[in-house]
């Protein structure tokens, strides 16, 4: 008896790689006279940043880690900035917009740690030694959000002697008046009776809690429907502040993960130095009336 042939199985009916009809859309194949998307962008210079000095495959992982922090901390500086000139012009309802979005910056940066911290202490270790002496330590950008919150320290610049540019602007934000600072004149144009000696201080110099500034806070907190602008003004501070917290606790885990508690590149203590960070406080009144309300 002659075996019948199997039976061919039924064609499957399955989707083919989609693919979108772009015949009714006006699509500039031919970009003229204007630039182009990478042109704009400076693609060209931005994607030609990443030189690696060694041969580790997770170096490019560390490299665009820092440089992504960089331009974040760029935008947070640019928008710090706007909002320190609405302050002074007493302007405090557009600085809650740009308030809002430091905010979303900062849980940006802090997420980039998680990233790097895919990479195994094996794999850092690998072309930890190419780096030199190069260290986070030395982001100018860094050390000027400080400043221009008011976390103060003459001694942060000393590192940057040998960029006399970078050193002059460093400089002049130690001088200048933080973002706390402007914000006390303002409760004191507002009618708040802060001290004459908190108005007119040395500005390189880390501002101190003062009992009468935490007093005006609190009846700001009191009054809240009366004085909304500067309740509003609190809270986003607070916000700022407290991601400020977050990404300095997940900046340490990151680095005691990776190195445990070895020197860092830049010469600190490592783990050491990043926990002495986790106390500070930008605004400290702000977290002290929260106890008496």
């Amino acid at each position: 008896m002659s075996q019948l042939p199997p039976e061919r199985p039924a064609a499957l009916n399955l989707p083919g790689v989609a693919r979108i009809d772009l015949s009714d859309e006006p699509v500039h194949w031919d970009l003229g006279g204007s630039r182009s998307y990478g042109q704009y962008l400076g693609l060209d210079k931005l994607l030609a940043a990443q030189q690696p000095v060694s041969v580790e495959h997770d170096e490019m992982l560390f490299i665009i880690v820092h440089q992504t922090s960089e331009l974040w901390m760029r935008l947070f500086l640019h928008e710090l900035d706007a909002v320190l000139q609405h302050v002074r012009r007493d302007e405090l309802l557009p600085s809650f917009r740009l308030l809002r979005r430091i905010t979303a910056v900062q849980i940006q940066m802090r997420n980039i740690w998680d990233v790097l911290a895919t990479m195994s202490p094996a794999d850092y270790s690998a072309f930890r030694n190419a780096l030199g002496r190069s260290s986070g330590f030395q982001s100018w950008q860094y050390r000027l959000m400080e400043f221009r919150l008011g976390n103060k320290n003459a001694d942060m610049i000393r590192v940057h002697q040998g960029d006399p540019e970078v050193h002059t602007t460093l400089s002049r934000a130690l001088q200048a008046p933080s973002l706390y600072d402007e914000v006390l004149r303002l409760l004191s144009r507002r009618g708040y009776g802060i001290p004459s000696e908190l108005l007119d201080r040395d500005f390189s110099e880390p501002y101190a809690a003062n009992k009468t500034v935490a007093g005006a806070w609190l009846a700001i907190y009191h009054n809240a429907a009366k004085d909304f602008e500067l309740y509003e003004l609190a809270e986003r501070m607070v916000d700022l502040d407290h991601q400020f917290q977050l990404w300095r606790f997940q900046h340490m885990k990151t680095v005691e993960r990776i190195i445990g508690h070895k020197p860092g590149t830049g010469g600190t203590g490592g783990v050491s130095y990043l926990t002495k960070a986790l106390e500070l406080r930008l605004f400290p009144e702000l977290w002290q009336v929260r106890t008496a309300l």
